[in-house]
């Protein structure tokens, strides 16, 4: 699939062979009992490695599992309350979201405001403020209060 007549050539150790002719690279490799890859087309010449394709696309495929092993997904957990909430009520909710957070989650706190409360959005941060307060020991805030169309949310994430 080379369609370069010049390579620069990179042997199985990883060192330089040089420039030479595609068909003396394809000997080298043949000899070696490896495949010839190109490896930087666009450079002036071409770049090719010789190597065992087979080994190398094997290698590949457990990196990738490694860093999908290794890689944790965030997941967000949402406590929805209303801009005139009761103390007991906010308490349910705190204990909702400590039960998140113990379980390493994120929580996303929403205020969804309806009809005429929507001229009182203070109320709503007054809410988070009482929310995030009583959060203090176990939890640190993310993201500040932001309003998005009929509510308005904040990020609180677990101490670590």
């Amino acid at each position: 699939m080379i369609r370069s007549s010049r390579l620069f050539v990179i042997d199985e150790e990883g060192k330089p062979r040089g420039e030479m002719s595609l068909q003396e690279a394809m000997k080298i490799a043949e000899l070696a009992e490896m495949d010839l890859v190109e490896v930087s087309p666009n450079a002036n010449p071409p770049v090719a490695k010789i190597l065992d394709l087979g080994k190398y696309k094997y290698d590949l495929t457990k990196a990738q599992q490694r860093q999908r092993k290794h890689h944790k997904e965030v997941v967000v957990k949402e406590v929805r309350l209303g801009p005139t909430i009761g103390d007991h009520d906010l308490g349910v909710k705190i204990k909702q979201a400590e039960k998140f957070l113990g379980l390493g989650y994120k929580v996303k706190a929403s205020v969804v405001f309806r009809g005429r409360q929507m001229a009182h959005m203070e109320l709503g941060h007054e809410v988070l403020q009482k929310l995030v307060d009583r959060l203090r020991d176990k939890a640190k805030m993310e993201q500040a209060p932001i309003r998005q169309g009929r509510s308005v949310h904040i990020v609180i994430a677990p101490n670590r």
